[in-house]
C-alpha cells in the first residue's frame, strides 16, 4: 500500500496529517446507522463549517432510472438536518449528464430524482439542477491547470456559499474508481466542462470479436457509431463519455490505453479546483463505501458488487478521503463471480481487478499537486 495510514484509538496523540473519520454498517438498538451519519457529521465538524443563511450545495447523484446502487434519500435527510441546524440552507443538487439517460435535461432529471425518492418530504430540501434547463448554465472559473486555464463549472454551484459532496464510493471504466475527485469534478461540470474533459479519450472496437449486435450504437448520446459488419467509432464525433464500453455485451469495446484516462482524470481534477473555488473551508465530503459496483451508476442498471459492504467515511480533505476509500475497499476480499476478475484477496488492487488498464492512482497524484487534498491520512474510527 503507497499510503502511509494510521488507525488512531481513545488518546493517542495525532499524527500531522488530514483525517478521515469512519464508520462501519454494525448498529444495535443504542445506536442505529442514521445515529452514525450524525456522528460523523458532527465529527468532522459540521458546525464549525456553515452559519446561519449560508445556501449550502448537498451534491449527490440522484441515480438513474434502473439504477439502485445510489444513496439512499433517508440517509441523505440526516445530513441534510445536520446541516439545517447551523441555521444554514442546504438544497440537493446535481448537473444534467451528457450521455442519452433519464437525467439528461432539468425535467426528466427532477422527475427521476422525485421517482427515486429524492422529494422534499423523505430528503427534507428542495432540489435544484445546477446547470440549468439543458446543462447550458455554467461559468468559467480560473484555475490555471496543466490542461485548462478556465474550466466551465454549473452557474449554481459556483452560486452556493458551500458544499457538502455525498458520495456513492465504486469501480469506473474511465477513472478507476468514482469518489468524492470524480462527483465534484465530474458531476458540477455544466454540460461544456463535461465535454472538455471526455474530449481526447475516444474508445476503440475490437472488430475480431464483435457480434455487430448494435448495443453501443444504440447507446452512444452522439451517433458516433456505425454497424456493418462490425462496429466502427468515428473519432470525429465521439465525444469520449465511455458509454458503449458499459453496454457492450462482448467486451469489445475498449479505451485507448495511450495515457488518455490519466489526462481525463487531470482534466476532471482541475474541474474539482474550479468547483471547490471560492468555498475554502466550506467543503464537507463523505462518502458510503456499499454496493461497490463494478462501474458508474449513470447506467440504469448496476451489477453485483465486488467486495462486501465497508462503511461510510467522512472528511474536510477530498483526496485523503478518496485514497481511504481505495485503501479500505482493497483490503477487503474479492466476492468470486462478479466482474471483479482477479486481485481478490486482501490488499490487492480490486480497480484494477475489473478495470486493468486504468491508472487511478492519476487522479490522487494531481490533486494532490493542485493542494486539494493530501493522499496520506489518519483513519479515525467514530
Amino acid at each position: 500500500m503507497r499510503n502511509e495510514t494510521y488507525l488512531s484509538k481513545p488518546g493517542d496523540p495525532m499524527p500531522d496529517k488530514p483525517t478521515v473519520f469512519f464508520s462501519d454498517l454494525r448498529a444495535g438498538p443504542k445506536r442505529n446507522l442514521l445515529d452514525k451519519i450524525d456522528g460523523l457529521v458532527e465529527a468532522v465538524g459540521v458546525r464549525t463549517i456553515f452559519k446561519k443563511g449560508h445556501l449550502v450545495a448537498i451534491k449527490l447523484h440522484f441515480g438513474e432510472k434502473g439504477n439502485t446502487s445510489y444513496i439512499q434519500p433517508v440517509f441523505v435527510r440526516r445530513v441534510v438536518d445536520r446541516v439545517k441546524d447551523t441555521g444554514a440552507l442546504p438544497f440537493l443538487t446535481d448537473t444534467n449528464t451528457l450521455y442519452v439517460g433519464t437525467r439528461g435535461n432539468s425535467v426528466e432529471h427532477l422527475k427521476t430524482a422525485i421517482e427515486n425518492g429524492f422529494d422534499y418530504s423523505v430528503a427534507g430540501a428542495p432540489l435544484i439542477i445546477a446547470d440549468g434547463l439543458r446543462g447550458e448554465d455554467g461559468v468559467a472559473v480560473k484555475v490555471g491547470g496543466r490542461h485548462f486555464e478556465e474550466v466551465n463549472i454549473a452557474r449554481e454551484i459556483t452560486n452556493a456559499d458551500g458544499v457538502v459532496a455525498l458520495t456513492h464510493f465504486k469501480c469506473h471504466e474511465l477513472t478507476g474508481f468514482g469518489g468524492v475527485l470524480k462527483n465534484v469534478g465530474m458531476g458540477c461540470a455544466s454540460r461544456e466542462g463535461k465535454l472538455a474533459q471526455h474530449s481526447k479519450c475516444a474508445p476503440m472496437v475490437d472488430p475480431a470479436n464483435c457480434t455487430a449486435c448494435g448495443d453501443c450504437s444504440l447507446s452512444c448520446p452522439a451517433g458516433a457509431i456505425e454497424v456493418g459488419d462490425a462496429a466502427v467509432i468515428q473519432d470525429s464525433l465521439c465525444i469520449g463519455c465511455g458509454h458503449c464500453i458499459a453496454v457492450c455485451p462482448e467486451g469489445t469495446i475498449r479505451i485507448r490505453w495511450d495515457e488518455t484516462t490519466s489526462r481525463l482524470q487531470e482534466k476532471m481534477v482541475e474541474h474539482v479546483k474550479g468547483a471547490l473555488a471560492g468555498k475554502q473551508g466550506r467543503g464537507l465530503f463523505l462518502s458510503f463505501i456499499t454496493r461497490v459496483s463494478p462501474e458508474c451508476d449513470c447506467y440504469g442498471h448496476n451489477d453485483a458488487p465486488i467486495v462486501p459492504d465497508v462503511g461510510i467515511a467522512a472528511s474536510l480533505d477530498p483526496v485523503a478521503l478518496d485514497q481511504a476509500s481505495a485503501d479500505l475497499v482493497n483490503s477487503q476480499t474479492g466476492f468470486q463471480n462478479t466482474s471483479l476478475r482477479k486481485n481478490h484477496a486482501p490488499g490487492e488492487d480490486k480497480f484494477r481487478g475489473v478495470h486493468p488498464a486504468v491508472d487511478w492512482e492519476a487522479q490522487l497524484d494531481y490533486a494532490e499537486s493542485l493542494g486539494l487534498g493530501k493522499r496520506r491520512y489518519t483513519l479515525k474510527e467514530v
